[in-house]
């Protein structure tokens, strides 16, 4: 096994000849992992299966447990996330503005990767596919560093990746998983300031806020979602239960989860009861006093407004109008993925311009914020920061500038 050195010295090497190759050669390479993934896929689901076991038998809640668990239509939804990014525009040596100086040489602002990235993430094995995928069309080396609690998926996942890049014109030396799960190696990678580019943690606060904070490398950070859906007074509140369900319950233990539920005073004691009769036991509740007057919750402290819960539980708070809704979800949100279910027109355009997020939606789901949902194919995670990339990191999100000047003999006096 190599090093960490090792690895990001290989994976340096192995960027220079990536950043330059044709758009058909990357397309075939990945084509030939989409081929990998499905010839795989028992073995591939074997290790998963070790991997959820231990992580029941350690007690890991069910919502984490369902992040983890791979199954055959999920390694289809990474094969299809493959196809559709080999159908996507190379994000590179594209022209983003061209212009003449007054002294006759010519500048071209061109798109170019980044070099070598590094990801740092938790449980969920999907993610080292999209993240490799999206890294080799982009012209970038990746460095792969996942948890503990999916290591036997991860180098699954690895093996087949590079066994599918044997059978192509790309070097499997551009992609490298650090296996061994030492934690103490992560403070080590987060300096290798010679070989990595760029840094980007996916995972809970924890890890975001370490890795953020001890970087020496550029980082991106990526979503913590405290995510909130506004049920406004003329929602249509048939669609407004079937939106919140989905929101919380489709997949609880992902970041564009919906975490609380705000619902407008004129409205709540009619909308609540229909959402409990829905959601039944489903869900634990945890309400502000009003909520608490309408309908059976657990009473609601300050720390459930702020928490994002990756589980089956929603916090549930009546306001008395839209100002008061974007107040608490301006005050508590992460700036992830915020919806309003509304008629009315006013009010939806007053919360989208309003709501300070990667992503606002009227009369829809939050858990539409996703690279797959959104035409990207797949993301390397929801940025909730606002330079350079927010929202979904595509294609575009992995490349950066190069100035191109040509001239005919001129010097500056």
């Amino acid at each position: 096994m190599k090093s960490l050195l090792e690895q990001c010295k290989s994976l340096k090497k192995a960027s220079a000849g990536l950043a330059v190759m044709e758009t058909r050669a990357k397309n075939e390479a990945l084509l030939c992992v989409a081929r990998a993934l499905k010839r795989n896929g028992k073995t591939i689901l074997m290790a998963n299966e070790a991997d959820v076991k231990a992580a029941e038998e350690s007690g890991m809640k069910s919502s984490l447990v369902d992040r983890l668990r791979l199954t055959e239509a999920r390694i289809d939804d990474m094969i299809e996330g493959i196809e559709k990014v080999v159908s996507l525009k190379d994000p590179v040596w594209n022209s983003r503005d061209v212009w003449t100086l007054e002294n006759g040489i010519t500048v071209s602002k061109m798109s170019v990767p980044l070099g070598v990235i590094s990801i740092i993430y938790e449980s969920r094995p999907n993610v080292t596919i999209d993240a490799f995928t999206l890294a080799l069309k982009s012209g970038n080396a990746i460095l792969l560093r996942g948890s503990s609690t999916a290591i036997n998926s991860n180098k699954a996942l690895v093996d087949t990746v590079k066994q599918g890049l044997s059978e192509s014109s790309v070097s499997p030396d551009i992609i490298e998983l650090v296996e061994d799960t030492d934690r103490s190696l992560v403070g080590e990678l987060l300096n290798m300031t010679d070989y990595l580019d760029l840094v980007i943690p996916r995972g809970g606060a924890g890890l975001i806020k370490f890795v953020t904070e001890n970087s020496r490398v550029p980082t991106i950070e990526t979503g913590v979602g405290n995510c909130h859906v506004f049920v406004d007074e003329t929602a249509d509140l048939e669609k407004a239960v079937a939106i919140v369900e989905n929101a919380k319950i489709q997949r609880p233990g992902v970041c564009n989860a919906c975490e609380t539920l705000l619902v407008h005073s004129s409205v709540a004691s009619q909308f609540l009861p229909e959402l409990k009769e829905r959601i039944g036991d489903r869900v634990e509740l945890r309400g502000c006093e009003r909520t608490a007057a309408v309908i059976d919750v657990v009473p609601a402290v300050e720390l459930d407004w702020e928490t994002e819960y990756l589980d089956y539980i929603l916090a549930v708070r009546i306001v008395d109008d839209c100002d008061e809704a974007i107040e608490h979800v301006n005050r508590y949100g992460t700036k992830h993925s915020e919806a309003i279910i509304t008629n009315d027109l006013a009010n939806s355009r007053k919360f989208q311009r309003h709501i300070d997020a990667a992503a606002v939606y009227v009369n829809a789901s939050t858990r539409f914020t996703d690279g797959g949902a959104m035409g990207f194919g797949a993301e390397m995670g929801i940025s909730t920061q606002k330079i350079h990339a927010r929202g979904p990191m595509g294609l575009n999100e992995l490349v950066t500038i190069k100035y191109v000047m040509n001239g005919d003999g001129q010097t500056r006096e």
